[in-house]
């Protein structure tokens, strides 16, 4: 039996006002971090090599029986998210009606968004296809590219070319919800190991959370010297997502797992199952 807590942590800036003042050291010996691309950590939380940790809100979706969300940790935004963008060259309407376009593979719930998307709110099903994350991969006959993350900033910095839709403000101008785009996921088994642990860790990722956003200017300068770009940039980028993972957020969210299931993108219908905090640690 694993004495460790093994944690995902994703290798995109969007989760550090979570993770950028998280006490890993604090926790030695105890827990064990890995850091990966989202759709290298769905994986690895479905095959159990990963207890908990942030994952693609789809992910969950496809495994909603075996994991619980934890409260007020999230990556979700109300409109424009400005790291999940599609690249395109026709309006969305004619792409949808007939078009092709690549998909980043490193993404799972902005996948399933744009597909969510295309077939409710245009009304098509256009041709996809999976490559690396860069808009050089695309081929002559492709109408666009999504792109995620670090990819879809550095991307939109150098664009010249394509117009650009931000799936979070196309989502919320057709549903007026809120997008989730990676939920902090625990395994049933885990929570059942690591109890007292577990409400240690997680109270550390709150406290991580509080100082991030209160106090962002070390992790802006940070983002400047390894991703690019400038201060304001990231003030405002850092600004314009939440972390928080409450009401406002579960509706939002349920509406893409009933949109997910009813096209079939999800096997089985998905609703959230929030994990609760032993009472001794509360």
């Amino acid at each position: 039996m694993t004495q460790t807590l093994r944690i995902g942590r994703i290798l995109y800036t969007n989760v550090w006002p979570i993770f950028h003042h998280f006490p890993a050291e604090r926790f030695a010996g105890r827990i064990q971090l890995t850091t990966e691309v989202p759709s290298s950590l769905n994986r690895a939380m479905a095959a159990g090599s990963i207890d908990m940790g942030p994952i693609s809100s789809f992910a969950y979706g496809e495994h909603a029986d075996e994991y619980m969300l934890f409260p007020d940790l999230s990556v979700s935004a109300y409109g424009r998210v400005n790291s999940i963008l599609l690249f395109h060259m026709r309006p969305l309407d004619e792409i949808a009606a007939g078009g092709r376009i690549m998909l980043a593979n490193t993404s799972a719930a902005s996948v399933n968004l744009l597909k969510i998307l295309m077939a409710k709110r245009y009304g098509g099903s256009p041709v996809y296809r999976y490559d690396e994350p860069s808009l050089s991969r695309m081929r002559p006959d492709e109408d666009a590219a999504l792109l995620i993350g670090d990819d879809a900033i550095r991307a939109d910095w150098n664009n010249c070319d394509y117009e650009v839709t931000d799936l979070g403000e196309l989502w919320r101008e057709w549903t007026g919800q809120w997008m989730s785009f990676a939920v902090w996921a625990v395994r049933q088994d885990a929570a059942e190991r690591h109890p007292e642990l577990l409400s240690e860790v997680y109270r550390a990722f709150l406290e991580s959370k509080r100082i991030g956003l209160a106090r962002p200017e070390e992790m802006i300068r940070y983002a400047v010297e390894t991703v690019g770009g400038s201060e304001p940039y990231w003030r405002a980028y850092f600004g314009g997502l939440t972390f928080d993972f409450g009401a406002d957020q579960w509706r939002g969210l349920q509406l893409y797992y009933d949109y997910a299931h009813e096209l079939g993108l999800l096997k089985r219908p998905a609703s959230i199952r929030l994990w609760q905090d032993i009472p001794s640690y509360r």
